[in-house]
């Protein structure tokens, strides 16, 4: 039996400039970290050739090419696992719809899973790497690249987007009393919906070429954050959060409304200093930086909403129980 733990994730800033259709042609840039709220993919060797996979529901299957769920299936056949496993998964927050980079890292822990299985050690790269692949050219989801990144490296990190396509997972490298000042400045509100990523996502596909002005201002205020956290001033990103969310709205229709502007209102009368909704938006977690004095102002003034008590994680999809019989 393998055990991964593989972490999710708060995007703060550069969302949008992780689109291969974008970075290639002007570079891109996210600030992002991953949190202490997990997938669990758990993979036993059976008696039998069957396959089973126990996610939302039960699947039980001869072949790879029956398993419904595609990241399975992708991920099997990317490592040339066939038959005789049972794989599962359990997670701290409900996987689907919460803007939390759920669907990579349940990717990136299922190939960490599989490839120990084998009784292989990926790197955090070929783990991102691989996961890309599957998503984006197999896959043809309409997402970026960011994701897969932190959950295999986890960590406070800039992810730079190359033009060559290649990416730098940089560590921020500030104190660990600015960590803690950082992760004891987070506040994350559920605004009460899921939503499918792919329906905004795929509408923001469609309007990188008329958004280029957006995105090109989005990269410089990443930038910026990125300089204003290795200095430790988290007040500022916490404005500059405030600025890219206002960015954000524009590259698409459904990525706010009414209810997700009031609730964001609410908060920032009651003293946050920035936020955004986590993900690509629509619906999920609203993420917001609040200074100590003012978190329980805004808690009452979210009240209607529940809250997601997180701290910052370190490390990326690991395996945290490992026994193989030969």
């Amino acid at each position: 039996m393998i055990i991964t733990q593989t972490p999710l994730r708060i995007s703060f800033l550069g969302g949008n400039t992780d689109f291969p259709q974008f970075f290639k042609k002007h570079g891109g840039g996210v600030l992002t970290t991953a949190i202490d709220k997990y997938i669990y993919c758990i993979i036993t060797e059976r008696f039998d050739d069957k396959i089973y996979v126990n996610w939302s529901k039960k699947e039980i299957v001869d072949d790879v090419s029956q398993i419904e769920h595609e990241l399975v299936r992708e991920a099997m056949r990317k490592v040339g696992i066939k038959k005789g496993v049972e794989i599962s998964f359990l997670a701290d927050v409900p996987a689907s719809g919460s803007g939390l980079g759920s669907s990579s890292s349940v990717l990136v822990g299922v190939l960490n899973a599989l490839h120990h299985y084998l009784g292989e050690s990926p790197s955090a790269e070929q783990l991102a790497r691989e996961a890309v692949e599957i998503e984006i050219n197999v896959l043809k989801k309409p997402i970026g690249i960011q994701d897969q990144y932190i959950a295999a490296y986890g960590g406070l990190r800039f992810l730079g987007f190359n033009r060559d396509g290649t990416v730098t997972a940089s560590k921020v490298a500030i104190s660990n009393g600015r960590l803690e000042d950082l992760s004891s400045s987070l506040m994350l509100f559920h605004t009460g919906r899921s939503r499918l990523a792919q329906t905004v996502l795929t509408k923001v596909q469609n309007n990188l070429k008329q958004k280029t002005e957006v995105l090109l201002q989005t990269k410089k205020i990443t930038e910026i954050g990125h300089k204003a956290m290795l200095s430790g001033n988290i007040e500022k990103l916490g404005e500059l959060l405030d600025k890219y969310w206002q960015l954000k709205k524009n590259m698409a229709d459904n990525i706010s409304d009414a209810q997700i502007n009031q609730m964001y209102s609410l908060a920032k009368n009651a003293g946050a200093i920035g936020g955004k909704i986590a993900g690509a938006g629509g619906g999920g977690f609203l993420v917001l930086i609040v200074p100590s004095q003012k978190r329980e102002k805004v808690r009452k003034a979210l009240s209607a909403y529940k809250e997601l008590p997180i701290h910052l994680e370190r490390d990326g999809s690991k395996v945290i129980f490992n026994i193989r019989r030969y």
